[in-house]
């Protein structure tokens, strides 16, 4: 499905990047592993190679774009081309907005919608010319709808489904296709720590009764970087059991 094609996968040494990373490599692609904590970009590169495809890891701080630059660049001259780009890394600084530091606004915001700014900015030039390429950003489902003591983090994914959507328009002629995942409550070392009071909470408002699994966002990833959705760009896909229904 995806044999002779290049990813690069940001925030990929664990959890939800982690799975994409390993879902692309599953359908035969090369994938390159980025994140900030060499021992888990280590770890997944070693299973990325298991699966019998070619995996690097390459340390980037997408707040920087010279670091982003180094990272496709990285791409393009170890394993031959940069087809597949998934902007995945992402933090979160949650506190109610009168109690919120400026600090904790700039840094979520910094990381989550200018580092995908920064990654498509060195990214999509290193593409095939005349496509097909795809750009897979990861928002949220609290980027559509709002989050109380999330307001750097709902603005930060409200901002890249924005800045999705006009790429989307801008890179079509090109034959680049941009997309967006919004994941409502994903299983995750955040969620398993949870008390069974509060998981609860969350998933009477959920329809389909239960958490989603980083594998539910990765299946998404793999249809919207393969051919199966070759007329499909400037979509913003909801990952949520049904939570928000528009």
């Amino acid at each position: 499905m995806l044999d002779g094609k290049v990813a690069v996968v940001t925030g990929s040494g664990q959890g939800i990047g982690k799975a994409v990373a390993l879902k692309l490599a599953q359908n035969g692609a090369d994938v390159v592993i980025s994140d900030i904590n060499e021992e888990t970009m280590q770890s997944a590169v070693e299973e990325v190679k298991t699966l019998g495809r070619r995996a690097i890891a390459v340390a980037c701080n997408v707040t920087s774009l010279e670091s982003c630059e180094n990272l496709m660049q990285q791409a393009v001259e170890q394993l031959g081309s940069l087809d597949i780009l998934v902007n995945n890394a992402g933090v979160t600084r949650d506190q109610l907005m009168m109690r919120m530091k400026e600090e904790d606004f700039d840094f979520v915001i910094n990381v989550n919608l200018k580092g995908v700014f920064n990654c498509c900015k060195a990214g999509i030039p290193r593409m095939p010319k005349r496509g097909p390429g795809s750009v897979i950003n990861m928002a949220s489902v609290v980027g559509i709808m709002g989050n109380p003591g999330q307001v750097n983090y709902s603005a930060s994914k409200a901002g890249v489904i924005g800045m999705t959507r006009t790429l989307a328009k801008e890179y079509a002629k090109r034959g680049i296709r941009v997309n967006a995942i919004a994941p409502g409550f994903i299983q995750s070392a955040m969620t398993d720590a949870m008390t069974g009071k509060a998981r609860e909470a969350i998933i009477q408002f959920i329809p389909l009764q239960t958490l989603g699994a980083p594998e539910d966002v990765a299946n998404i990833a793999l249809f919207l970087a393969s051919g199966m959705s070759s007329y499909v760009t400037g979509q913003v896909i909801q990952v949520d059991g049904g939570m928000i229904m528009a």
